[in-house]
């Protein structure tokens, strides 16, 4: 619960303020792009040349009086219109199912008064009260908050939340707005999640003026290209079709002059150039691209721009976004290290759980996982204190080391002073105990560590933490006993605790390595992809290290690793250049995504991107080949991409690349196979009218 005295002394916007600010400025939302009727589907259609030539060849054979051909062909047409009508209008109804259309709430003060309103109607200067679960509604800045921790990985990527820290009334003029991303800022951003804690913020930007609706504006600047099979096949009607005219030109001429009968010369010229244009184009494209939206469909992979299912196949660069394609996001534990032996000739013990995932786990490390959990709420939250309850569940079920019967008395929040966090837990019995868990640094000096024992433990965190892992230290104290001896019927009371995590005598326990576990599936498609010759890039706003180490596990080659501050100093050519080797790139931001989307583009690869976030959506529309997320990805990334996968799997895309191939190739073949026809038959026309 929000501290009550604190919301009290704050009054927030009166309702005529509110209601003003709304006319004024809009409603907190951003603009969806329209859905596309059946009319814009059908224009879109109608609007490729090869559509066109068949519509033109009809109207000629009505023309000529052959009512049955010219009904054959325009019969075709309301056919393949149909087929892709079908196939788009279904894409358009799976998108909508995976839509949340309820108005996310939020929890405002307005005249000294909770009131909870839709999102969509806060205004600049209202007060959010944020409790742990909500979605920020809009980009606001802390007045007051305790123990805040945010998931930002909607904006930057970054798979492990972040800390928040409040700054008085009084200084929030002199502040000026910081980017996503990083420990102990103030501000808080729209459509961000909070992990943990409880705060106060006061809006200060809704709609398009926020992180997020900056990320749409930018959408807007992007024009997506016409895909390579549009441009081919554009080419090659409009060559026959040059070809065909200037024959036409030929045989009228040449029939006229040399027998006289210009208007049966017109006639045989028609023919002719009916018998060049391969009609059967729009056919063969209609069937064999539906069909392949179809079997994509089949490996959970929804096609929203159907000429995109021949572009696949002839990808040569796969830019992945880490978070939640390769990775599951989510935090897990990965590691545990204990201390063993006396204080004179202490061992380390280091224990790879994913390494034994299907075996024991040492007693050993019961007392780690015990009081890792005995640190946490009950019911967390937090992405790590969800890890710790889910090892327990684990591999410590029906054993002594788990207390869902035992109650908290106190919970002492970590701060900018103490990043470390301690509950105190009371058994049934009356005993009581407390356990801390947070930065190993932290534990550290609340164990009061030696110089030496320091520096040993630095260099187990530092072995650790070359891993990928996030490290945090565990401890554990027993409760005094003048302050512990007390019946069932006097429990302690939480006015005899002490006021400070110091004031425990904290002995250590051990440190645990969690991380954000690679998708099973995501090793296997990597090798497939180096087979088919498909460089793979990943993007992401991580750090390097922990890219790497992502890098390290799933197999990709790790030649060159570029930070975002790198390609701020980097001009184009000096882009151009680097990202011919480069395939890792760290700590970027939204605008640097797309920068280096249209980097590859220049020097002629064939892009295909995944992505779910906001900050992903310019990148995909820019992208030849946009793949957005089903299941975690934002309405505006499944918007701004061709393709969509519905389970959000990386081995979908490369199962989807080989049908890209397959259907290519069997593409070729039917148009081979039709000009190759066409070919005797423009000779059987052209013959008797050259030889009389």
């Amino acid at each position: 619960m929000i501290n009550s005295s604190v919301s009290l002394q704050l009054t927030g916007l009166s309702q005529p303020e509110a209601v003003a600010r709304l006319k004024q400025e809009g409603y907190n939302e951003l603009p969806s792009s329209k859905r596309r009727s059946l009319w814009d589907l059908a224009r879109e259609t109608f609007r490729e040349p090869i559509f066109l030539l068949l519509v033109a060849c009809g109207a000629i054979y009505l023309f000529l009086g052959d009512a049955q051909e010219a009904l054959i062909l325009l019969g075709f047409v309301f056919l393949i219109v149909g087929i892709n009508l079908y196939q788009e209008q279904k894409t358009e109804r799976s998108l909508e199912a995976l839509r949340d259309l309820s108005s996310p709430r939020a929890l405002v003060i307005r005249d000294g008064e909770r009131q909870r309103i839709a999102g969509r109607e806060v205004v600049r200067g209202d007060l959010l009260v944020l409790s742990e679960g909500d979605r920020i509604s809009a980009d606001a800045v802390l007045l007051w908050s305790v123990h805040l921790s945010v998931d930002e990985s909607l904006l930057t990527g970054e798979s492990v939340p972040v800390r928040k820290r409040a700054i008085p009334q009084e200084e929030q003029s002199h502040i000026e707005n910081n980017r996503p991303g990083g420990d102990d800022q103030p501000f808080v951003y729209s459509g961000t999640l909070i992990v943990q804690g409880q705060g106060i913020a006061q809006v200060r930007a809704t709609g398009v003026r926020t992180e997020m609706g900056k990320i749409g504006k930018a959408l807007q600047t992007v024009v997506p290209e016409d895909t390579k099979l549009q441009k081919e096949t554009r080419r090659i009607v409009g060559r026959l079709t040059f070809v065909a005219i200037a024959i036409c030109v030929a045989v009228v001429a040449i029939y006229g002059l040399t027998r006289g009968d210009w208007l049966q010369g017109f006639l045989a010229g028609l023919a002719l150039a009916m018998a060049i244009l391969p009609n059967e184009f729009p056919v063969v494209l209609a069937i064999f691209l539906a069909l392949g939206a179809w079997r994509f469909s089949q490996q959970r992979v929804l096609t929203r721009r159907i000429p995109v299912v021949e572009t696949l196949g002839s990808a040569t660069v796969l830019c992945v976004d880490k978070t939640g394609t390769l990775t599951f996001n989510r935090m897990s534990i990965q590691q545990l290290f204990v201390y063993g032996g006396s204080e004179e000739g202490r061992t380390g013990y280091c224990y790879d759980v994913t390494l034994h995932e299907r075996e024991p786990l040492p007693e050993t490390f019961h007392q780690l996982i015990e009081f890792g959990i005995l640190a946490s709420r009950k019911d967390p939250f937090d992405p790590m204190e969800k890890a710790l309850k889910q090892i327990g569940e684990n591999y410590l079920a029906n054993t002594e080391h788990l207390h869902n019967d035992w109650e908290m008395l106190r919970e002492y929040p970590l701060s900018g002073q103490l990043l470390a966090m301690s509950c105190v837990w009371q058994s049934p019995d009356g005993n009581s105990i407390i356990a801390a868990k947070g930065a190993p640094e932290a534990i550290a000096d609340l164990c009061h560590f030696t110089p030496q024992q320091r520096q040993d433990l630095a260099q187990q965190i530092g072995r650790m933490a070359a891993e990928g892992l996030r490290v945090l230290g565990v401890a554990k104290a027993p409760i005094a006993t003048h302050l512990s001896q007390t019946n069932s019927s006097d429990p302690l009371s939480d006015s005899l605790l002490p006021s400070n995590q110091h004031d425990y005598v904290f002995e250590f326990v051990g440190l645990l390595g969690l991380a954000d576990p690679v998708r099973p599936t995501v090793a296997g498609a990597m090798a497939e992809c180096d087979r088919a010759g498909i460089r793979v890039i990943m993007i992401t706003g991580d750090y390097p290290a922990t890219a790497q180490n992502i890098a390290r596990q799933i197999g990709l080659k790790t030649a060159e690793v570029i930070t975002g501050a790198e390609l701020d100093r980097m001009d184009e050519f000096q882009l151009q250049f680097r990202i011919k080797t480069a395939n890792i790139f760290a700590r970027v931001v939204p605008e640097q995504k797309l920068l280096i989307v249209n980097a590859l583009k220049r020097i002629g690869e064939i892009v295909a991107m995944t992505g779910d976030g906001v900050n992903d959506a310019p990148a995909l529309k820019s992208a030849h080949i946009g793949i957005a997320m089903g299941e975690r990805g934002t309405d505006v990334a499944r918007e701004s991409a061709d393709l969509v996968l519905l389970d959000d799997d990386f081995s979908s895309i490369v199962e989807a690349v080989k049908l890209g191939r397959r259907i290519f190739d069997n593409l070729k073949k039917g148009m081979a196979y039709t000009l190759a026809v066409h070919v005797p038959i423009a000779g059987m026309s052209l013959i008797p009218v050259m030889f009389g």
